[in-house]
């Protein structure tokens, strides 16, 4: 099957959730004198939402592994459509420190790329009433063509995963990643090995790696929320769907399933054994990468974007790829190649954004063909633009993403935590829990004890909207 035939077939899977961390518990809380909001244009069929020609419109994007380019080339189209708005652009690392005053104040900008190790906590920003909701922006022509909705432009389940209850869509994800275990092809062959399916055969890889003075493994270790970008899909393998939604469902002693218990033993033995790059713990995500990317490590968990942020430190002849979870053994509930791909980058557009029109036209402007094009070309990964590919030559990470994606087939998992819980996902169970776990600091049992009990908070926490499996 040629590349456009791959894409097609993942599209097609109905695939849909990337990382993310925060601390918005306080966000909301108000106080300030809200903005004033700028007075409606006037719509027409170039300008289907109705933004004011001349009104200011700002945009604050999280400057992560997909860099800020592909944005500003977006803004210059909408400076371009609306000469007399000026735009205030800007990309920061800190989202929540950066916004969480202005939220207060009730003076958010338009547009935001909530994403990052700062990202304000989702659940807390709409049981709070905090964003606007982009039903008009969906149901607004497509920028290419007028007699097509937004909406119906999107990857399958997308705009599922903007709900949070009803038919509101409060988020747009707007890119689409690939979670798994990346390495190099390269490195791999010079093994002598293939990727490992079994949790034995990923034993003996990282022994026989370690033997020639390259770990197995290494992470995000002082972000390792990483972690589950491989260890839940793994979770779902060993064990099915179902502990996977009981988990994200809070319910009490989803942590104690047994398939849980298997998979942290299993990462922990990586640890026992020594096959953990020395020193991980302390290293952040682009430490990590490099060390990953200059060979000192075989495998790594991450997504889609690690191509993009690794580019200048990965060698030419890297030969990047990505493959699911290694599983335990033939016992698994579901087959090798199961995998977690979603959508990412969730943008949204303030309650009391002064300029909400524009903010929703920047998107609308951002999930045309060619700006999803521009994005995919310049940052190795795709979009939640349904298409976007043609003409363009796929890179290593990208190609190996996307036939990755054709074994999962339908065995594609999408675990909610990191999108409905930010603070439960990242602090309590990455820092507290897996990073602790990981650092030899403490077991298995007394992790997953810690991590239920975490979960147990959330779910007795009335102020946080509490996300169901249907």
């Amino acid at each position: 099957m040629g590349r456009r035939g791959l894409i097609k077939r993942s599209v097609a899977l109905g695939l849909i959730s990337v990382p993310t961390m925060g601390f918005l518990s306080a966000c909301a809380s108000g106080g300030g004198d809200d903005q004033e909001k700028a007075e409606a244009g006037k719509k027409t069929a170039k300008n289907p939402l109705g933004v004011n020609d001349t009104a200011p419109m700002e945009f604050v994007l999280f400057d992560g592994g997909f860099g800020k380019e592909y944005a500003e080339d977006a803004v210059t189209v909408y400076e371009k459509a609306f000469p007399g708005a000026k735009v205030k652009f800007s990309a920061t690392q800190k989202i929540q420190s950066t916004l969480q005053p202005r939220f207060n104040q009730g003076t958010p900008p338009d547009l935001i790329d909530n994403s990052g190790a700062e990202q304000m906590d989702m659940g807390t920003l709409v049981g709070k009433k905090q964003l606007t909701d982009l039903t008009p922006l969906l149901d607004a022509p497509s920028y290419d063509d007028p007699g097509t909705k937004v909406r119906d432009t999107l990857r399958p389940g997308i705009v599922e995963m903007g709900r949070f209850d009803g038919e509101q869509v409060w988020i747009l994800y707007y890119a689409y990643t690939v979670y798994g275990v990346w390495y190099s092809q390269k490195a791999l062959d010079s093994l002598d090995e293939q990727y490992p399916e079994t949790w034995d055969q990923m034993l003996a890889v990282c022994a026989k790696a370690k033997k020639k003075g390259m770990a197995g493994w290494t992470y995000a270790g002082k972000y390792p929320y990483y972690l589950p970008f491989s260890l839940y899909p793994m979770i779902g393998k060993v064990g099915g769907r179902e502990v996977l939604d009981a988990i994200d469902n809070l319910e009490p002693n989803a942590w104690k399933h047994p398939a849980v218990k298997a998979c942290f033993d299993a990462y922990y033995e990586l640890q026992q054994k020594g096959y953990v790059l020395k020193g991980t713990p302390g290293l952040d995500h682009i430490q990590s990468q490099t060390a990953w990317a200059k060979g000192d490590a075989l495998f790594i968990p991450n997504g889609s974007w690690v191509e993009n942020e690794s580019a200048n430190v990965m060698p030419d002849d890297f030969d990047l790829a990505v493959s699911a979870p290694t599983g335990l053994d033939s016992s698994d509930k579901l087959p090798f190649g199961t995998i977690w791909a979603s959508g990412g980058e969730p943008f949204v557009v303030p309650a009391k954004a002064a300029n909400a029109p524009g903010g929703m036209e920047q998107l609308r402007i951002m999930l045309s063909e060619a700006s999803s094009k521009n994005f995919t070309g310049k940052v190795k990964s795709l979009t939640a633009y349904n298409g976007g590919t043609d003409g363009i030559e796929l890179t290593p990470g990208l190609k190996s993403g996307v036939a990755a994606l054709e074994v999962a087939g339908e065995n594609v998992v999408n675990p909610r935590l990191q999108d409905w819980y930010v603070q439960l996902q990242k602090e309590k169970i990455g820092v507290s829990g897996l990073g602790e776990m990981m650092a030899g600091r403490a077991t298995p049992a007394e992790t997953i004890k810690k991590i239920q009990a975490f979960a147990d908070e959330t779910a007795k926490d009335s102020s946080i909207k509490h996300y169901k499996h249907q």
